[in-house]
């Protein structure tokens, strides 16, 4: 079964759940600031993806932050961010159980599922 990670209000997530409803793929969504998020699964996503694909450098959360917190990044901080504040993830993050992908394309998911 897939597994979409995110935020239900995100709009990428919005897209990628529209695009996976047209496909009729099956999948199980989980909000990671509703339901939340373990360290431990925060880990293994940056071992197979690396911290710095995952930190969402975009949202208005990270330009709140404080610039001696941005300019001063490495792994440990950056999970800690994440884990306290998971608006601070990119979204979608895709397990489809064996892989994980980050963000939505069209493309890539066209790919992905045929």
């Amino acid at each position: 079964m897939v597994t979409i990670f995110g935020i239900r209000n995100c709009d990428t997530v919005r897209k990628t759940r529209r695009w996976l409803d047209g496909h009729a793929v099956e999948y199980r969504f989980h909000d990671i600031r509703a339901d939340g998020l373990s360290r431990l699964l925060l880990e293994s996503w940056v071992q197979a993806l690396g911290w710095e694909n995952l930190l969402n450098r975009r949202g208005t959360t990270w330009r709140k932050l404080p610039e001696s917190v941005r300019g001063n990044l490495d792994r440990r901080t950056a999970i800690k961010l994440m884990l306290e504040q998971p608006a601070m993830i990119k979204r979608p993050v895709l397990d489809l159980g064996d892989s994980l992908h980050l963000g939505f394309s069209e493309d890539a998911y066209t790919d992905l599922f045929q």
